[in-house]
């Protein structure tokens, strides 16, 4: 710990970890703040401090939780949650790069990586493996799913269905992430399965042939490409984005050619 780098309050913090000049960890708050082991606190980071949530009353309990192995970067706030029954999470081997922000009450899973200035409001879902561009915004309660990659600039409103890329302003589909899920070792014949049923969920030979909905459906009850479990949990995730209280998906367009 560097004599400049500051923790404050109800901190509980793992064996191993290096706050770096400047860094403030915890505040004099009801509630805690938890950080794993081998975290490493860069300069001027602020980690487990009051939300900027309106809602929040001074003397509610508030929690933020931090596995281990984070590299969490210069500049970077993470913020406790908004009330005493929910906490803002932060799971292991993340790279969360400089001038992020993580608001109240997000949910962040591991192995993600957030380029420079990656914005995430309050109540953001973010699973596993995700990789984001800097500078990117993503809107209060979206979902961001497992292996997908969001584009440097994106302004992300809906939520972004796993192994999918995204880009722009306000982010749209742009296919899938090829390059991310050769990475994290997925097979060939998974990829050619889920390139396949993307094609016909999204871009359609004959635009006026089925609904949206009818697609969805057409490719769960394939009997190919419903049998292979990347596939059925692409769907899933596109599913649970209809539901209640979600936000839907990222906008497409329908190509009329692959």
């Amino acid at each position: 710990m560097h004599p400049s780098s500051h923790i404050f309050g109800n901190t509980k913090l793992g064996s191993h970890c290096v706050l770096m000049t400047g860094a403030v960890v915890g505040d004099d708050l009801s509630g805690r703040t938890v950080i794993g082991c081998n975290n490493i606190i860069g300069h001027h980071a602020v980690v487990g401090i009051k939300c900027q949530d309106m809602k929040y009353k001074l003397g509610d309990e508030c929690f933020l939780d931090i596995g281990d192995n984070n590299e969490i970067r210069e500049f970077t706030s993470i913020h406790r949650s908004s009330k005493s029954c929910d906490r803002t999470v932060i799971g292991d081997n993340n790279l969360i790069m400089g001038s992020c922000h993580i608001a109240h009450d997000c949910k962040i899973g591991n192995n993600n990586i957030f380029a420079n200035s990656s914005l995430l409001a309050g109540h953001v879902i973010v699973e596993d493996y995700v990789h984001t561009g800097g500078p990117t915004v993503v809107h209060q309660f979206c979902h961001i799913g497992s292996f997908s990659f969001i584009g440097g600039g994106s302004v992300v409103s809906q939520d972004v269905p796993k192994y999918m890329m995204v880009s722009g302003d306000r982010a749209e589909l742009r296919g899938l992430n090829f390059e991310g899920l050769r990475r994290c070792g997925f097979q060939v014949t998974e990829i050619k399965s889920l390139r396949t049923a993307y094609r016909k969920i999204f871009m359609p030979s004959n635009t006026n042939s089925m609904g949206f909905d009818e697609r969805l459906s057409e490719v769960e009850h394939n009997e190919d490409l419903g049998s292979v479990p990347a596939v059925c949990s692409m769907l899933r995730s596109i599913r649970d984005s209809f539901t209640e209280n979600r936000r839907g998906i990222c906008k497409f367009r329908q190509w009329s050619s692959s």
